[in-house]
């Protein structure tokens, strides 16, 4: 899959653990987990945006393009 998701990286930067990223996006531990593992088919934009918001980063920091 060429899109890569970034995640832990972001989550190791800021120092969070999977279970504060959920209570912060109010999320379930699973769902992030599947986002994070990479094996997310889809991501809602407002799903995005909490993470972003969470996370002080932009979306370009969690998703990655590779050829």
């Amino acid at each position: 899959m060429p899109i890569v998701v970034n995640l832990d990286v972001m989550m190791a930067k800021r120092k969070m653990s999977l279970n504060e990223l959920s209570e912060k996006v109010e999320l379930t531990l699973s769902n992030l987990s599947i986002l994070k593992t990479g094996k997310a088919k889809a991501i809602r934009f407002s799903t995005l945006e909490a993470i972003c918001k969470a996370l002080e980063c932009q979306p370009g920091d969690i998703l990655e393009y590779i050829d």
